[in-house]
């Protein structure tokens, strides 16, 4: 089953010195065979927490999230091999010194020969326009070289699932392009969050999350509307966002 389904999923934590803990998302439904899903909303409407159910990386206090068939609790291993994770900040997901070790070491469990790992991640940098900065130390890369960089190593080891949390934040406007062009490509499934409107335009379905709730859900175009209305009446009213 190529769907992602939740079930009436909330998650709520702990806080220090609180009597009652904080609600991050509350009773979400959703049936998403979707290629391509965009999810927008306020710093703190609880964007990050969905996709984090995603891949096992938040699990729900309540309700169930099925990935592709399988239970992101029960099945969690599992789920995280078959689902890649983009985070916002690179730095937090890059754990060698050059990117092409980063993508080596990424295929080290699927790909036993050297050789044939060298190959592949040369193919892989290459076609993020990489190749010739693979032996650079990460931290001589720039914001958005870097941020194309987790791209390539994660979809090094071809996963079904796409998971991106924010990944334009660092790019200009060539690597936005790029990144744009790339998720056309893609055959994965792709589930991005984002603040930038114009890439969202490109999902096939997008959620609009405001408080920990989905409060639109349908075409990019309405999305993109029903957002910006929200957001005009949270400024007119003096609220600027969600909860974190």
């Amino acid at each position: 089953m190529d769907s992602i389904c939740m079930d009436r999923v909330s998650v709520r934590v702990a806080v220090d010195g609180g009597d009652a803990p904080k609600t991050l998302l509350h009773e979400v439904t959703l049936d998403l065979p979707e290629r391509r899903i965009g999810v927008i909303g306020a710093n703190g409407s609880g964007k990050s927490t969905l996709l984090r159910l995603l891949n096992g990386l938040v699990e729900p206090s309540e309700g169930t999230v099925m990935v592709h068939g399988q239970d992101t609790v029960s099945a969690g291993r599992r789920v995280r091999g078959n689902v890649g994770f983009v985070f916002t900040d690179p730095l937090s997901q890059l754990v060698m010194p050059t990117g092409r070790e980063d993508v080596e070491l990424s295929l080290r469990r699927t790909v036993k020969s050297r050789k044939e790992r060298t190959a592949r991640a040369e193919a892989v940098l290459d076609r993020f326009g990489l190749l010739g900065l693979a032996d650079q130390s990460i931290y001589e890369l720039s914001g958005g070289e870097r941020q194309l960089l987790a791209l390539a190593v994660v979809l090094a080891v071809d996963p079904a699932v796409l998971v991106l949390d924010e990944p334009s934040t660092l790019l200009d406007l060539r690597n936005r392009e790029l990144l744009r062009t790339t998720i056309a490509g893609l055959e994965q499934q792709v589930v991005m969050s984002t603040h930038d409107l114009d890439l969202v335009l490109d999902m096939d379905r997008v959620l609009v999350v405001d408080s920990g709730q989905i409060v639109f859900d349908g075409g990019a175009v309405a999305a993109v509307g029903h957002y910006r209305r929200l957001c005009a009446s949270s400024l007119a009213n003096g609220r600027l966002g969600g909860r974190q």
